[in-house]
Protein backbone atom coordinates (compact mmCIF):
# COMPACT_ATOMS: atom_id res chain seq x y z
CA UNK A 1 0.00 0.00 0.00
CA UNK A 2 2.86 2.41 1.02
CA UNK A 3 4.70 2.08 -2.46
CA UNK A 4 1.46 1.98 -4.25
CA UNK A 5 0.08 5.18 -2.65
CA UNK A 6 3.65 7.33 -3.42
CA UNK A 7 3.80 5.62 -7.03
CA UNK A 8 0.27 6.83 -7.58
CA UNK A 9 1.09 10.32 -6.09
CA UNK A 10 4.52 10.86 -7.40
CA UNK A 11 5.43 8.94 -10.11
CA UNK A 12 8.26 10.99 -11.23
CA UNK A 13 9.96 11.45 -8.11
CA UNK A 14 13.47 9.66 -6.97
CA UNK A 15 12.81 7.29 -4.59
CA UNK A 16 16.27 5.42 -4.34
CA UNK A 17 19.57 6.32 -5.34
CA UNK A 18 22.17 3.29 -4.78
CA UNK A 19 25.51 2.87 -6.19
CA UNK A 20 24.96 6.65 -7.99
CA UNK A 21 22.12 4.75 -10.54
CA UNK A 22 18.44 6.64 -9.65
CA UNK A 23 15.41 4.99 -9.46
CA UNK A 24 11.78 6.72 -9.84
CA UNK A 25 8.74 5.89 -7.31
CA UNK A 26 7.12 4.51 -10.82
CA UNK A 27 9.62 2.09 -11.41
CA UNK A 28 10.18 0.93 -7.81
CA UNK A 29 6.63 0.08 -7.91
CA UNK A 30 6.63 -1.64 -11.42
CA UNK A 31 9.65 -3.98 -10.15
CA UNK A 32 8.36 -4.46 -6.90
CA UNK A 33 5.32 -5.58 -8.79
CA UNK A 34 7.35 -8.25 -11.06
CA UNK A 35 8.92 -9.42 -8.10
CA UNK A 36 6.23 -10.45 -6.22
CA UNK A 37 5.02 -12.24 -9.43
CA UNK A 38 8.22 -13.92 -9.51
CA UNK A 39 7.74 -15.00 -5.75
CA UNK A 40 4.24 -16.10 -5.96
CA UNK A 41 4.72 -18.07 -9.25
CA UNK A 42 7.86 -19.54 -7.87
CA UNK A 43 5.81 -21.42 -5.00
CA UNK A 44 8.38 -20.71 -2.11
CA UNK A 45 7.09 -20.08 1.73
CA UNK A 46 9.52 -17.40 2.09
CA UNK A 47 11.31 -14.71 0.58
CA UNK A 48 14.72 -14.38 1.93
CA UNK A 49 17.95 -11.70 1.25
CA UNK A 50 21.00 -12.58 1.91
CA UNK A 51 23.20 -9.22 0.42
CA UNK A 52 24.29 -6.01 1.66
CA UNK A 53 22.06 -3.16 1.16
CA UNK A 54 20.83 -2.35 -2.82
CA UNK A 55 18.11 -1.88 -5.16
CA UNK A 56 17.37 -5.37 -4.10
CA UNK A 57 16.19 -4.46 -0.74
CA UNK A 58 13.40 -2.30 -0.83
CA UNK A 59 11.86 -3.94 -4.19
CA UNK A 60 11.96 -7.63 -2.24
CA UNK A 61 10.38 -6.72 1.04
CA UNK A 62 7.47 -4.93 -1.08
CA UNK A 63 7.23 -7.48 -3.53
CA UNK A 64 7.07 -10.01 -0.48
CA UNK A 65 4.22 -7.80 0.65
CA UNK A 66 2.56 -7.53 -2.09
CA UNK A 67 2.56 -11.82 -3.05
CA UNK A 68 1.63 -11.97 0.64
CA UNK A 69 5.08 -13.84 1.45
CA UNK A 70 7.02 -13.61 4.57
CA UNK A 71 10.12 -11.27 3.83
CA UNK A 72 13.52 -12.62 5.83
CA UNK A 73 16.72 -10.43 5.32
CA UNK A 74 19.62 -12.47 6.51
CA UNK A 75 22.76 -11.57 8.26
CA UNK A 76 25.42 -11.87 5.87
CA UNK A 77 27.87 -11.65 8.58
CA UNK A 78 27.00 -14.66 10.10
CA UNK A 79 29.77 -17.26 9.85
CA UNK A 80 28.89 -20.16 7.06
CA UNK A 81 27.40 -22.77 9.75
CA UNK A 82 25.13 -20.36 11.44
CA UNK A 83 24.24 -18.91 7.96
CA UNK A 84 23.27 -22.72 7.12
CA UNK A 85 20.92 -22.96 10.00
CA UNK A 86 18.96 -20.16 9.82
CA UNK A 87 18.79 -20.88 5.79
CA UNK A 88 17.47 -24.68 6.70
CA UNK A 89 14.62 -22.53 9.04
CA UNK A 90 12.86 -20.82 5.66
CA UNK A 91 12.94 -23.66 3.28
CA UNK A 92 11.08 -23.95 0.88
CA UNK A 93 12.61 -19.88 0.17
CA UNK A 94 13.05 -17.64 -2.66
CA UNK A 95 17.24 -16.51 -1.98
CA UNK A 96 18.29 -13.54 -3.16
CA UNK A 97 22.37 -13.51 -2.34
CA UNK A 98 25.43 -12.23 -3.12
CA UNK A 99 27.60 -14.49 -5.33
CA UNK A 100 29.53 -16.35 -2.56
CA UNK A 101 25.97 -17.24 -1.02
CA UNK A 102 24.40 -17.88 -4.36
CA UNK A 103 27.18 -20.68 -5.40
CA UNK A 104 26.83 -22.15 -1.30
CA UNK A 105 23.22 -22.13 -1.32
CA UNK A 106 22.33 -22.73 -5.25
CA UNK A 107 22.11 -26.28 -5.22
CA UNK A 108 19.33 -26.34 -2.74
CA UNK A 109 16.64 -28.96 -3.88
CA UNK A 110 13.39 -26.81 -2.21
CA UNK A 111 15.28 -23.20 -2.96
CA UNK A 112 14.91 -20.69 -5.54
CA UNK A 113 18.83 -18.92 -5.47
CA UNK A 114 19.71 -16.26 -7.03
CA UNK A 115 22.14 -13.20 -7.36
CA UNK A 116 21.06 -9.51 -6.88
CA UNK A 117 21.91 -8.55 -10.59
CA UNK A 118 19.69 -11.52 -12.35
CA UNK A 119 16.59 -10.77 -9.78
CA UNK A 120 17.14 -6.95 -10.64
CA UNK A 121 17.39 -8.06 -14.46
CA UNK A 122 14.38 -10.49 -13.89
CA UNK A 123 12.29 -7.55 -12.30
CA UNK A 124 13.15 -4.98 -15.01
CA UNK A 125 12.00 -7.68 -17.41
CA UNK A 126 8.44 -7.76 -16.78
CA UNK A 127 5.92 -4.81 -17.04
CA UNK A 128 2.78 -6.48 -16.65
CA UNK A 129 0.90 -5.38 -13.43
CA UNK A 130 0.49 -7.41 -10.43
CA UNK A 131 -3.26 -7.36 -9.63
CA UNK A 132 -3.32 -10.09 -6.94
CA UNK A 133 -2.53 -8.20 -4.10
CA UNK A 134 -2.63 -9.52 -0.67
CA UNK A 135 -4.65 -7.92 2.09
CA UNK A 136 -4.42 -9.46 5.47
CA UNK A 137 -3.56 -7.38 7.76
CA UNK A 138 -2.75 -10.08 10.59
CA UNK A 139 -0.21 -11.53 7.79
CA UNK A 140 3.46 -12.36 8.63
CA UNK A 141 5.20 -9.28 6.82
CA UNK A 142 8.72 -9.43 8.19
CA UNK A 143 10.78 -12.66 9.61
CA UNK A 144 13.95 -11.29 11.52
CA UNK A 145 16.24 -13.71 13.27
CA UNK A 146 17.85 -12.36 16.48
CA UNK A 147 21.75 -12.49 16.71
CA UNK A 148 21.80 -15.48 19.03
CA UNK A 149 25.39 -15.69 19.18
CA UNK A 150 24.86 -17.18 22.49
CA UNK A 151 22.41 -19.64 21.71
CA UNK A 152 19.70 -20.80 18.59
CA UNK A 153 18.37 -17.47 17.39
CA UNK A 154 14.66 -17.18 17.70
CA UNK A 155 12.74 -15.51 14.65
CA UNK A 156 10.86 -12.48 15.63
CA UNK A 157 7.12 -12.18 13.85
CA UNK A 158 5.80 -8.66 12.32
CA UNK A 159 2.56 -8.85 10.95
CA UNK A 160 1.57 -6.10 8.43
CA UNK A 161 -0.48 -4.52 10.93
CA UNK A 162 2.40 -3.91 12.89
CA UNK A 163 4.58 -2.54 11.21
CA UNK A 164 1.69 -0.34 9.48
CA UNK A 165 0.74 0.86 12.87
CA UNK A 166 4.18 2.12 13.45
CA UNK A 167 4.11 4.18 9.80
CA UNK A 168 1.04 5.70 10.27
CA UNK A 169 1.52 6.97 13.86
CA UNK A 170 4.96 8.65 13.27
CA UNK A 171 5.44 9.48 9.70
CA UNK A 172 3.54 11.79 7.55
CA UNK A 173 2.02 10.37 3.86
CA UNK A 174 4.35 12.80 1.42
CA UNK A 175 5.53 14.52 4.18
CA UNK A 176 8.69 15.09 2.48
CA UNK A 177 9.71 17.56 -0.03
CA UNK A 178 10.76 16.57 -3.60
CA UNK A 179 14.84 17.62 -2.54
CA UNK A 180 14.84 15.67 0.57
CA UNK A 181 17.14 12.29 0.75
CA UNK A 182 18.01 10.15 3.97
CA UNK A 183 21.19 8.39 4.26
CA UNK A 184 20.27 4.38 5.14
CA UNK A 185 23.84 2.77 6.34
CA UNK A 186 22.19 0.17 8.82
CA UNK A 187 21.94 -3.15 7.19
CA UNK A 188 19.43 -4.75 5.95
CA UNK A 189 18.58 -7.44 8.03
CA UNK A 190 18.26 -4.66 11.03
CA UNK A 191 14.88 -3.42 12.02
CA UNK A 192 15.98 -0.19 11.42
CA UNK A 193 17.04 -1.09 7.93
CA UNK A 194 13.35 -2.20 7.52
CA UNK A 195 11.62 0.86 9.17
CA UNK A 196 14.47 3.50 6.92
CA UNK A 197 12.44 2.18 4.04
CA UNK A 198 9.11 1.86 4.87
CA UNK A 199 9.45 5.59 6.58
CA UNK A 200 11.05 6.94 3.37
CA UNK A 201 8.48 5.32 1.02
CA UNK A 202 5.20 6.54 2.90
CA UNK A 203 7.27 9.98 3.18
CA UNK A 204 8.27 9.93 -0.58
CA UNK A 205 11.81 10.53 0.30
CA UNK A 206 14.95 9.39 -1.76
CA UNK A 207 16.56 6.77 -0.29
CA UNK A 208 20.36 6.62 -0.92
CA UNK A 209 21.95 3.62 0.10
CA UNK A 210 25.95 3.28 1.84
CA UNK A 211 25.99 -0.67 1.59
CA UNK A 212 29.70 -0.20 3.75
CA UNK A 213 30.03 1.78 6.35
CA UNK A 214 33.50 3.73 6.75
CA UNK A 215 33.11 7.67 8.05
CA UNK A 216 35.17 9.02 4.76
CA UNK A 217 32.13 7.62 2.62
CA UNK A 218 29.64 8.35 4.09
CA UNK A 219 30.44 12.12 4.38
CA UNK A 220 31.90 12.26 0.73
CA UNK A 221 28.39 10.51 -0.30
CA UNK A 222 25.86 13.01 2.30
CA UNK A 223 28.03 16.06 0.62
CA UNK A 224 27.60 14.24 -3.05
CA UNK A 225 23.85 13.28 -2.72
CA UNK A 226 23.18 17.04 -0.98
CA UNK A 227 21.84 14.32 2.01
CA UNK A 228 19.08 15.71 3.84
CA UNK A 229 18.29 12.98 6.24
CA UNK A 230 20.42 10.68 8.26
CA UNK A 231 20.05 7.63 10.17
CA UNK A 232 23.43 6.37 12.18
CA UNK A 233 24.26 3.72 14.88
CA UNK A 234 26.44 5.57 17.86
CA UNK A 235 29.78 4.05 16.72
CA UNK A 236 29.63 5.13 13.17
CA UNK A 237 28.75 8.76 14.67
CA UNK A 238 31.82 8.21 16.65
CA UNK A 239 33.43 7.65 14.15
CA UNK A 240 32.48 11.03 11.95
CA UNK A 241 33.23 12.76 14.49
CA UNK A 242 36.88 11.58 14.62
CA UNK A 243 37.12 11.65 11.31
CA UNK A 244 35.93 15.13 11.03
CA UNK A 245 38.41 16.25 13.77
CA UNK A 246 41.46 15.29 11.01
CA UNK A 247 40.30 16.24 8.07
CA UNK A 248 41.55 19.96 6.76
CA UNK A 249 38.42 20.59 4.59
CA UNK A 250 35.49 19.96 6.32
CA UNK A 251 33.00 18.18 3.19
CA UNK A 252 29.47 20.95 2.55
CA UNK A 253 26.89 19.45 5.16
CA UNK A 254 24.38 22.63 4.82
CA UNK A 255 21.89 20.53 3.59
CA UNK A 256 22.32 17.98 6.45
CA UNK A 257 19.15 18.98 8.35
CA UNK A 258 18.27 15.97 10.79
CA UNK A 259 20.39 13.06 11.77
CA UNK A 260 19.45 10.33 13.32
CA UNK A 261 20.61 7.88 16.05
CA UNK A 262 19.70 4.88 17.78
CA UNK A 263 20.67 0.57 18.36
CA UNK A 264 23.29 1.40 21.32
CA UNK A 265 24.19 4.16 24.05
CA UNK A 266 25.59 6.85 23.16
CA UNK A 267 27.91 8.43 25.13
CA UNK A 268 26.92 12.10 25.86
CA UNK A 269 30.12 13.52 25.10
CA UNK A 270 29.89 12.32 21.67
CA UNK A 271 26.30 13.47 21.04
CA UNK A 272 27.84 17.01 22.79
CA UNK A 273 30.25 17.12 20.34
CA UNK A 274 28.09 16.40 17.76
CA UNK A 275 25.74 19.54 18.40
CA UNK A 276 29.07 20.88 18.23
CA UNK A 277 30.00 20.07 14.44
CA UNK A 278 26.09 19.93 13.38
CA UNK A 279 25.08 23.11 15.05
CA UNK A 280 22.43 23.51 12.45
CA UNK A 281 21.23 19.85 12.15
CA UNK A 282 18.40 18.55 14.31
CA UNK A 283 19.40 15.23 16.82
CA UNK A 284 16.76 12.38 17.16
CA UNK A 285 17.65 9.97 19.71
CA UNK A 286 14.99 6.80 18.43
CA UNK A 287 14.82 3.89 21.09
CA UNK A 288 13.29 0.63 19.97
CA UNK A 289 13.25 -3.11 19.40
CA UNK A 290 12.71 -5.70 16.89
CA UNK A 291 10.08 -6.94 18.52
CA UNK A 292 8.43 -3.25 18.83
CA UNK A 293 8.67 -2.69 14.67
CA UNK A 294 11.16 -0.25 15.71
CA UNK A 295 11.14 3.22 18.01
CA UNK A 296 8.79 3.57 20.99
CA UNK A 297 10.73 6.47 22.78
CA UNK A 298 11.68 10.08 21.11
CA UNK A 299 14.34 12.07 22.60
CA UNK A 300 13.53 14.96 19.57
CA UNK A 301 15.52 18.26 18.47
CA UNK A 302 14.01 20.56 21.03
CA UNK A 303 15.14 18.08 23.83
CA UNK A 304 18.72 18.25 22.74
CA UNK A 305 18.97 21.72 22.70
CA UNK A 306 17.04 22.32 25.94
CA UNK A 307 19.61 19.75 27.59
CA UNK A 308 21.93 21.59 26.38
CA UNK A 309 21.91 24.89 27.46
CA UNK A 310 19.80 23.44 30.63
CA UNK A 311 20.86 25.31 33.95
CA UNK A 312 20.22 22.27 36.26
CA UNK A 313 22.53 19.07 36.22
CA UNK A 314 19.08 16.98 36.27
CA UNK A 315 18.06 18.33 33.09
CA UNK A 316 21.57 18.42 31.14
CA UNK A 317 21.34 14.91 32.49
CA UNK A 318 18.11 14.00 29.68
CA UNK A 319 20.62 14.29 27.00
CA UNK A 320 21.87 10.97 28.20
CA UNK A 321 18.03 9.48 27.86
CA UNK A 322 15.78 8.00 24.69
CA UNK A 323 13.34 10.34 25.51
CA UNK A 324 9.95 10.37 26.29
CA UNK A 325 7.45 6.99 24.72
CA UNK A 326 5.46 7.91 21.37
CA UNK A 327 1.80 8.64 21.67
CA UNK A 328 0.66 5.14 21.22
CA UNK A 329 2.88 3.12 23.39
CA UNK A 330 2.25 2.66 26.71
CA UNK A 331 5.71 2.07 29.15
CA UNK A 332 5.80 1.27 32.60
CA UNK A 333 9.31 0.33 34.46
CA UNK A 334 8.39 -2.95 36.83
CA UNK A 335 10.38 -4.75 39.25
CA UNK A 336 11.53 -8.47 39.42
CA UNK A 337 7.96 -9.27 41.00
CA UNK A 338 6.35 -7.66 38.27
CA UNK A 339 5.35 -4.58 40.41
CA UNK A 340 5.00 -0.87 38.83
CA UNK A 341 7.87 0.78 40.06
CA UNK A 342 7.89 4.88 40.24
CA UNK A 343 9.75 7.41 38.55
CA UNK A 344 13.37 7.29 39.43
CA UNK A 345 13.34 3.67 40.34
CA UNK A 346 14.78 1.38 38.16
CA UNK A 347 13.92 -1.95 36.80
CA UNK A 348 13.16 -3.99 33.26
CA UNK A 349 11.06 -1.77 30.25
CA UNK A 350 7.59 -3.42 29.68
CA UNK A 351 5.72 -1.96 26.57
CA UNK A 352 1.92 -1.72 25.07
CA UNK A 353 0.78 -0.80 22.21
CA UNK A 354 -0.37 -1.82 18.59
CA UNK A 355 2.75 -1.56 16.99
CA UNK A 356 4.37 -4.13 19.45
CA UNK A 357 4.29 -7.43 18.08
CA UNK A 358 6.23 -9.50 21.03
CA UNK A 359 6.50 -12.72 19.34
CA UNK A 360 8.49 -15.04 17.88
CA UNK A 361 7.83 -17.92 15.47
CA UNK A 362 8.62 -20.33 18.58
CA UNK A 363 6.32 -18.45 21.17
CA UNK A 364 4.16 -15.44 22.10
CA UNK A 365 6.26 -13.42 24.59
CA UNK A 366 3.46 -11.29 25.28
CA UNK A 367 1.89 -11.36 28.86
CA UNK A 368 -0.65 -9.27 31.29
CA UNK A 369 -3.03 -8.51 28.24
CA UNK A 370 -0.41 -7.56 25.74
CA UNK A 371 2.40 -6.15 27.80
CA UNK A 372 6.09 -6.95 26.36
CA UNK A 373 8.83 -7.44 28.76
CA UNK A 374 11.69 -5.93 26.88
CA UNK A 375 14.64 -7.44 28.99
CA UNK A 376 16.07 -3.93 28.78
CA UNK A 377 16.87 -2.41 32.17
CA UNK A 378 16.21 1.57 32.70
CA UNK A 379 14.45 4.05 34.82
CA UNK A 380 12.09 6.82 34.19
CA UNK A 381 12.80 10.24 35.54
CA UNK A 382 10.10 12.81 37.19
CA UNK A 383 9.26 14.32 33.68
CA UNK A 384 8.68 11.11 32.42
CA UNK A 385 12.21 10.13 30.37
CA UNK A 386 13.15 7.00 29.77
CA UNK A 387 16.97 6.37 30.61
CA UNK A 388 18.38 3.15 29.51
CA UNK A 389 20.70 1.20 31.61
CA UNK A 390 21.59 -2.01 29.83
CA UNK A 391 20.10 -5.42 29.44
CA UNK A 392 18.35 -6.57 32.16
CA UNK A 393 20.67 -9.75 32.47
CA UNK A 394 23.36 -7.33 32.83
CA UNK A 395 22.86 -5.75 36.26
CA UNK A 396 26.19 -6.31 38.93
CA UNK A 397 24.59 -7.92 41.82
CA UNK A 398 27.28 -7.32 44.51
CA UNK A 399 26.45 -8.81 48.12
CA UNK A 400 23.18 -8.31 47.08
CA UNK A 401 22.92 -5.04 45.74
CA UNK A 402 21.96 -4.28 41.95
CA UNK A 403 24.01 -1.85 40.26
CA UNK A 404 23.80 -0.92 36.52
CA UNK A 405 26.92 -1.03 34.35
CA UNK A 406 25.55 2.46 32.89
CA UNK A 407 26.14 4.03 36.10
CA UNK A 408 29.90 3.47 36.21
CA UNK A 409 30.39 3.49 32.45
CA UNK A 410 29.18 7.30 32.29
CA UNK A 411 31.11 8.59 35.18
CA UNK A 412 34.13 7.17 33.33
CA UNK A 413 33.23 8.07 29.89
CA UNK A 414 32.48 11.80 31.19
CA UNK A 415 36.81 11.89 31.64
CA UNK A 416 38.42 13.78 28.83
CA UNK A 417 41.19 10.96 28.97
CA UNK A 418 38.80 8.15 28.33
CA UNK A 419 37.24 6.95 24.74
CA UNK A 420 35.24 4.31 25.64
CA UNK A 421 34.19 2.06 29.05
CA UNK A 422 32.34 -1.38 29.42
CA UNK A 423 31.67 -2.20 33.35
CA UNK A 424 30.47 -6.14 33.98
CA UNK A 425 30.15 -7.93 37.02
CA UNK A 426 32.85 -11.07 37.18
CA UNK A 427 32.59 -13.57 40.00
CA UNK A 428 33.83 -13.14 43.40
CA UNK A 429 34.45 -15.44 46.37
CA UNK A 430 33.49 -12.59 49.11
CA UNK A 431 30.75 -11.02 47.03
CA UNK A 432 29.04 -13.04 44.43
CA UNK A 433 30.06 -11.05 41.97
CA UNK A 434 32.27 -7.51 42.08
CA UNK A 435 32.54 -5.21 39.25
CA UNK A 436 35.48 -5.31 36.66
CA UNK A 437 35.64 -2.61 33.86
CA UNK A 438 37.30 -2.41 30.46
CA UNK A 439 38.50 0.86 29.17
CA UNK A 440 39.77 2.32 26.01
CA UNK A 441 42.37 5.41 26.50
CA UNK A 442 42.50 8.55 24.01
CA UNK A 443 46.55 8.36 25.23
CA UNK A 444 48.17 4.85 26.02
CA UNK A 445 48.94 4.91 29.63
CA UNK A 446 47.79 7.99 30.49
CA UNK A 447 45.96 6.48 33.35
CA UNK A 448 46.59 3.77 35.45
CA UNK A 449 44.20 1.24 37.13
CA UNK A 450 44.64 3.02 40.94
CA UNK A 451 43.29 6.95 38.98
CA UNK A 452 40.85 5.01 37.19
CA UNK A 453 39.41 3.45 40.64
CA UNK A 454 39.60 6.56 42.25
CA UNK A 455 37.85 8.38 39.44
CA UNK A 456 34.86 6.54 40.12
CA UNK A 457 35.04 6.78 43.85
CA UNK A 458 35.10 9.81 43.64
CA UNK A 459 31.68 10.50 42.32
CA UNK A 460 30.19 6.67 42.95
CA UNK A 461 29.50 4.68 46.28
CA UNK A 462 32.56 2.17 47.30
CA UNK A 463 30.31 -0.52 46.09
CA UNK A 464 30.61 0.47 42.46
CA UNK A 465 34.64 0.67 42.50
CA UNK A 466 36.13 -1.60 40.06
CA UNK A 467 38.29 -4.30 41.72
CA UNK A 468 39.53 -4.88 38.14
CA UNK A 469 40.64 -2.38 35.28
CA UNK A 470 41.62 -3.73 32.07
CA UNK A 471 42.88 -1.44 29.35
CA UNK A 472 41.81 -2.05 25.75
CA UNK A 473 42.96 -0.31 22.60
CA UNK A 474 38.99 -0.60 21.63
CA UNK A 475 35.88 -2.46 23.02
CA UNK A 476 33.89 -4.98 21.11
CA UNK A 477 30.58 -3.84 19.52
CA UNK A 478 28.35 -5.68 16.73
CA UNK A 479 27.54 -3.92 13.37
CA UNK A 480 24.40 -2.10 14.94
CA UNK A 481 25.96 -0.45 18.21
CA UNK A 482 25.34 -2.37 20.70
CA UNK A 483 28.27 -3.04 23.33
CA UNK A 484 29.32 -7.30 22.94
CA UNK A 485 29.45 -7.53 26.45
CA UNK A 486 29.47 -11.31 26.68
CA UNK A 487 33.03 -11.61 24.67
CA UNK A 488 34.53 -9.13 27.98
CA UNK A 489 33.18 -11.67 29.87
CA UNK A 490 34.92 -14.62 27.96
CA UNK A 491 38.20 -12.28 27.64
CA UNK A 492 37.70 -11.96 31.56
CA UNK A 493 37.19 -15.66 32.35
CA UNK A 494 40.00 -16.38 30.37
CA UNK A 495 42.62 -13.79 31.65
CA UNK A 496 41.02 -14.19 35.28
CA UNK A 497 40.40 -18.16 35.22
CA UNK A 498 38.90 -19.21 38.54
CA UNK A 499 41.50 -20.93 41.16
Amino acid sequence: MFLQMAAEVCPDRRALTSQHVHYTYGELYAQAQAAARLFRDSGRRYVAVLDTSSPAVPIALMGAAMAGIPYVPLNYRLSRDQLDALVARIQPAYLIADSDNEAAYGALPESTTTSRQAFLEATLASTEPFADLADDPSAVAVQLFTSGTTGTPKAAILRHEHLVSYILGTVEFMGAAEEEATLVTVPPYHIAGISAVMSSIYACRRIVQLPDFGAAAWLELAEHEQVTNAFVVPTMLSRVIDHLDTIERAPDLANLRAIAYGGGKMPVPVIERALELFPNTNFTNAYGLTETSSTIALLGPEDHREAIQAGTEEARARLGSVGKPLPSVELQIRDDAGAVLPAGQAGEIYVRGPQVSGEYLERNALIDDGWFPTRDAGYLDEAGYLFLSGRADDVIVRGGENISPAEIEDVLIAHPGIVDAAALGVPSNEWGETVAVYVVLKAPGALNPHEVQNLVKTHLRSSRVPEYVIFESELPYNETGKLLRRELRAQFAEAFPPP
